[in-house]
């Protein structure tokens, strides 16, 4: 198969040999990064560690990370870096019953900064996914976007997720997650 292809599908990019870059598709546009940095993998890691507490003690879902293969049409594959499954499609043992994630986390990279800000954000707006957090370790802060976001919601200091059926939110001080 030719990278050089101009429209790529799902398919497609499920057939590419590993080769130890992520690859991904938004509306047809291939979109390949490298594996991530240790930084990256330290802010996910902390994310996913207070995210997978928080979804378990309140039943919000499953808290997980990619790889994994979320796609919701023959044109789309994508792979958060970290993202909550809502509850009725938690457990599954596949990616095709992925349809609803309630909170999307893209921790931005120089080579991923570009495609996770539009391409991918604009795709979740679409999806409907409750909240996006895109992590800017450079700037240390986090951009919040929400289906009708037209802008963020840009926080410096904290972040919090209040999701549906949550008795209170889950804080989390950008000052530790960036440490």
């Amino acid at each position: 198969m030719s990278l050089a292809f101009p429209y790529h599908t799902a398919e497609m990019v499920r057939a590419i040999p590993d080769d130890g870059s992520r690859y991904e598709v938004v509306h047809g546009e291939l979109l390949v990064t490298p594996s991530p940095g240790r930084p990256h993998q330290r802010v996910v890691t902390e994310l996913i560690i207070r995210l997978g507490t928080f979804c378990r003690r309140y039943a919000l879902g499953e808290a997980l990370v990619s790889p994994a293969d979320i796609s919701w049409s023959e044109d789309t594959l994508v792979q958060p870096d970290v993202f909550v499954v809502a509850p009725a499609e938690s457990g599954g043992a596949d990616w095709t019953s992925v349809r609803t994630l309630r909170l999307v986390v893209e921790v931005l990279s120089p080579s991923t900064s570009r495609h996770d800000r539009f391409a991918k954000r604009k795709l979740y707006q679409e999806q409907a996914v409750e909240t996006v957090w895109l992590v800017d370790m450079e700037q240390r802060l986090v951009e919040s976007w929400h289906p009708d976001s037209i802008f963020p919601s840009v926080d410096s200091e904290r972040i919090s997720w209040h999701p549906a059926g949550a008795p209170d939110a889950l804080v989390i001080e950008l000052a530790e997650l960036f440490q």
